[in-house]
């Protein structure tokens, strides 16, 4: 374990996630979901798959994935007016959501997906920063159970998740490199980064922003590092909450490869 600065909430270490829980099947309703909470930032994450595609994919054999993100009005300290009350989303709204769907879209064979589309909807019940990392590390549960389930009731030939997806926060605070920022840490960091990974720890998107000055290459070096630990830790936590799905995935996968050669 690295120092505990002062102030850290909870006396976490530097290099020390905030609790993680990922409840699955929170909605009834969608064909995959969960409730994920990385400290005191909640987001219900729910898929549902549409047997159609976009415009441009029509008699591509390919599917999608795509993403809407969402804040409710107390989220947050003071209350937000929800969006669609403003007649439009906002900027930030709509990176985020974009960054969820390229993030969960990069873990997909959109040809053994088939023509359908995936669509995961994150809303943030309440927000401690780090939303959109719980939104991609929850998101990536449901749209998996969502699969599981067109894949074993046999509407799906082959199976096409082919890797996993997490994002994690770090950044600089006190000239020292943090793990998973909540929002009072994020809100004065000099640097605060958001990555996004596989299993494979091959990244997805890196987004970065020195808030004062700038910030070195061994900085940077140190932050990936960081985010790499914690990473790892996410993944294994979707591991163990998809791992009885994935075991009759492949249970099904075995069965079908042998009514194949005995054809």
């Amino acid at each position: 374990m690295t120092s505990t600065p002062k102030g850290r909430a909870g006396g976490r270490a530097t290099d020390e996630l905030r609790a993680v829980t990922i409840r699955p099947d929170f909605n009834k309703h969608a064909e995959g979901s969960v409730l994920i909470e990385m400290g005191d930032t909640r987001v219900i994450c729910t898929a549902s798959i549409e047997d159609k595609v976009p415009p441009f994919l029509m008699r591509s054999g390919k599917g999608w994935v795509t993403a809407e993100y969402g804040m409710l009005p107390r989220a947050t300290n003071e209350r937000n007016a929800r969006e669609a009350a403003k007649g439009k989303q906002g900027g930030r709204t709509l990176e985020i959501q974009r960054l969820i769907g390229r993030a969960l879209r990069g873990t997909i064979d959109q040809e053994a997906l088939g023509e359908r589309t995936v669509i995961i909807d994150c809303d943030v019940i309440q927000a401690d920063g780090g939303t959109r990392c719980a939104s991609i590390t929850g998101g990536y549960v449901a749209l998996v159970l969502a699969l599981g389930k067109i894949y074993l009731g046999k509407k799906m030939v082959n199976w096409p998740v082919r890797s996993q997806v997490a994002a994690v926060s770090v950044g600089i605070r006190h000239g020292m490199p943090h793990l998973d920022l909540d929002y009072s840490e994020d809100s004065t960091a000099e640097v605060d980064m958001n990555i996004v990974a596989t299993d494979a720890m091959q990244f997805i998107e890196l987004q970065g922003t020195a808030e004062k000055g700038s910030f070195s290459e061994d900085e940077m070096t140190s932050m990936i590092a960081l985010a790499r630990g914690g990473i790892e830790q996410l993944v294994a936590k979707q591991r163990e909450i998809l791992s009885p799905l994935l075991a009759q995935v492949d249970d099904v996968a075995r069965e079908r490869l042998k009514s194949k050669f005995k054809k």
